[in-house]
């Protein structure tokens, strides 16, 4: 008697390929349709955990590219928070698909809507990334002209890149009704006011976020036919919903529709590929715990164990740092969220 199973490899069992798996390597489970060698010209982009991915590849002396590299003498603390080497861009954090659409839509024409700044104690702040001034612009003129300026620069990024890595980290937005934008954060969180009449939230759906996606890879092979997109992502639970739901399953909903876009996009396109941070680090059969106290920052040692089998599987797990190393070594935080850049974390100190 045979069966359909019988030729099916040994990562298709759970037993074979679970249980018994050796956990600091997870063989088979990453097979990348594309090999991201040393001098491939990388960009990065997404939620804040796909900040640990651009310094595991910068700490491998990969080639990470940096459309706005910081300025002269900036010490490397200052530069950070200035948003400066985080991404390969100075974009901030990119939570939802919408944003890089937008952005995407933007990027030929330079286009700045004036309408997308906001004013605190006479200084300006970008909508659409506010927290890469944190101490805000002398006047509305210079944050939108830093703003062109930015977007000059991203349409030059990805023009040479060869590989385009994103990490997908929200549903959930906030959107300016008046020009429907989708801004990083809610105003009054960093600056602005919130009205809700100007302002509403969206939740997007497993529809909009697959027909996002789509429209930016369309875009990206548009200007670079021959660029690839690798998918991630962020295993990081919200740390608020403004949902209405109980965070716990607001949660499970946003990851688990970001998931299945993710797979969908790399099933339909041969250039886009899908590598599985979430289920590294959200699942029981992990034999370390992967969360601080916080059960949301992603500890040092699991970050390192995630780069491992991420660079193993691209034949670059000679030059990764061990588990062991320090976290400044694979680009982890250190508890707390304490060094990442991320303005959702903000959310926290909202509610004591």
């Amino acid at each position: 008697m045979t069966s359909p199973y019988d030729t099916q490899p040994d990562r298709a069992f759970w037993r074979k390929a679970v249980t018994q798996a050796d956990k600091s390597a997870w063989p088979g489970l990453f097979e990348p349709k594309f090999k991201i060698r040393a001098k491939t010209a990388v960009a990065t982009a997404g939620s804040c955990f796909a900040q640990h991915i651009g310094r595991a590849l910068r700490g491998c002396g990969m080639n990470v590219l940096d459309a706005e590299p910081a300025p002269e003498n900036m010490s490397p603390e200052l530069a950070k928070s200035y948003g400066y080497g985080i991404y390969s861009a100075r974009y901030g954090n990119i939570y939802t698909p919408r944003q890089l659409r937008e952005m995407m839509d933007d990027l030929l024409e330079a286009h700045v809507e004036p309408r997308l700044f906001w004013e605190k104690e006479g200084r300006f702040y970008d909508a659409l990334r506010p927290g890469v001034e944190p101490k805000g612009c002398d006047s509305l003129h210079e944050a939108q002209e830093l703003r062109r300026d930015h977007l000059v620069r991203v349409a030059g990024l990805v023009s040479v890149a060869d590989v385009f890595i994103f990490t997908l980290g929200l549903t959930e937005a906030w959107i300016d009704v008046p020009t429907g934008r989708t801004m990083a954060i809610a105003p009054g969180v960093i600056a602005g006011d919130y009205d809700p009449a100007q302002t509403r939230f969206h939740n997007f759906t497993y529809a909009e976020l697959l027909e996002d996606m789509e429209a930016i890879y369309a875009f990206l092979r548009e200007v670079n036919p021959n660029l690839k997109l690798l998918l991630t992502v962020s295993p990081v639970p919200l740390t608020a919903t403004a949902s209405g739901e109980h965070v716990l399953t607001a949660t499970t909903y946003s990851k688990s529709l970001l998931r299945a876009v993710a797979g969908e996009m790399a099933r339909r396109h041969k250039k886009v590929d899908y590598f599985p941070s979430y289920e590294l680090v959200t699942t029981w059969a992990q034999d370390m715990p992967a969360f601080e106290d916080n059960l949301r920052s992603v500890r040092p040692e699991m970050v390192a164990r995630v780069m491992s089998v991420f660079l193993g599987a691209h034949g670059l797990t000679a030059t990764m740092p061990t588990e062991a190393a320090s976290a400044e070594e694979v680009g982890a935080d250190t508890g707390e969220e304490a060094d990442l850049v991320c303005e959702e974390v903000l959310l926290e100190a909202l509610r004591p």
